[in-house]
């Protein structure tokens, strides 16, 4: 797993060709996802990340060589205010929050039930997440590291929480 945090990275190689898209817009509600509480951030990115999956593959498992890129600048706000709230009036937190306190338990939770076999790189872009997610993918795919990259994005503001997923490959021909 890579995390990769206020830096830029640059593509040697041409674009990269999108092969699936979803889009869970602001105001969606998710459907519940097991293991995953409290907060809208690993249900969005999951949801969205199974419709763009499913519109490539199907049903599970993909079983393809398929990086994820996880971006967000915001990261999961909903999990941080609520574990603030748990510390500062003095109470435990739960083994499952835990779990889930770290944005790549969704990415892997993906990875496991699509067959997904490629790394997980989570991202905070430092300009437009769409374009450094792009780049991040272009650059695992040029390096050899994967034949088709899941880029999610996914952002909890007050205009509401939102993902987006693209299924990136390589710009050559189809």
């Amino acid at each position: 797993m890579s995390v990769v945090h206020g830096t830029r990275p640059t593509a040697p190689g041409g674009d990269v060709r999108t092969l699936a898209e979803a889009v869970m817009p602001p105001g969606t509600v998710p459907p519940p996802l097991p293991g995953f509480v409290v907060s809208s951030f690993s249900p969005l990115a999951a949801a969205a990340a199974e419709r763009c999956l499913a519109t490539r593959h199907g049903n599970p498992p993909a079983l393809t060589r398929t990086a994820i890129v996880l971006v967000s600048g915001s990261g999961d706000a909903g999990m941080a205010e609520h574990v603030a709230h748990l510390v500062d009036g003095g109470l435990r937190l739960g083994p499952l929050l835990f779990f889930q306190a770290v944005p790549n338990s969704v990415a892997g939770h993906v990875a496991a039930r699509w067959g997904l076999r490629g790394p997980v790189v989570c991202l905070c872009p430092t300009g437009d997440p769409k374009a450094d997610g792009l780049a991040q993918a272009r650059l695992l795919v040029d390096d050899g590291d994967a034949d088709e990259v899941l880029v999610v994005l996914v952002e909890q503001t007050g205009a509401g929480d939102s993902a987006h997923a693209l299924l990136v490959t390589k710009g050559d021909s189809p």
